[in-house]
Parts: structure tokens; C-alpha cells; sequence
């Protein structure tokens, strides 16, 4: 089971990858927009796609056009890896 520091991280990576290294992980304020870390809007698809691919995990659309915060990403992120374990769990068990 994943850690929301995990995410973070992952996030984290992501983000300074898609910026080329203009920020660093200790510039990361979770309480933050990535905008205002300098995120134009591909560069947060990205990184949010980025993030999901390497977690394994989908959260739809609509749910993320909500987001203000790189935090609130960091917890829909997570609950997306809850959510998953605990229905391969289920699919685990009903076999």
C-alpha cells in the first residue's frame, strides 16, 4: 500500500521533470498551485498523467478539474491506490 508522502514524491518528480529542472524538490509547497511553482496548463497534464501512469492509477476528469492544490492531487492520488488495492482485494478474494 502506497504512502501519501509516496505520492508526493512521485508528484514531486514528476513536476521538476516537467518544468526542466527549474524548481526544486524543497521549492515544492504542497499548499501550492502548480501554476504558482510556473506550470502552465500542458505542463500539469502532464504531470498529473505522469503521476498516474507511474502509480497505476486513473482518476477521471472530472474529478481533477477540481483540484486548486497540489495537495488536494496528492489525496485524489492516493484514495485512487485505496480504491484500487481494495477492489483487487475483493477480485483476489472472490476467486
Amino acid at each position: 500500500m502506497i504512502t501519501k508522502e509516496a505520492v508526493l514524491e512521485v508528484v514531486t518528480e514528476n513536476l521538476i521533470d516537467t518544468l526542466d529542472d527549474e524548481i526544486e524538490a524543497k521549492d515544492v509547497d504542497a499548499s501550492k498551485s502548480m501554476k504558482d511553482l510556473g506550470a502552465n496548463s500542458l505542463d500539469i497534464v502532464e504531470v498529473v498523467s505522469s503521476s498516474m501512469r507511474q502509480l497505476k492509477v486513473k482518476v477521471p476528469r472530472s474529478e481533477l478539474s477540481k483540484l486548486t492544490n497540489i495537495q488536494e492531487l496528492v489525496d485524489v492520488l492516493y484514495q485512487a491506490g485505496i480504491d484500487k488495492d481494495q477492489e483487487q482485494e475483493q477480485q483476489a478474494k472472490a476467486s
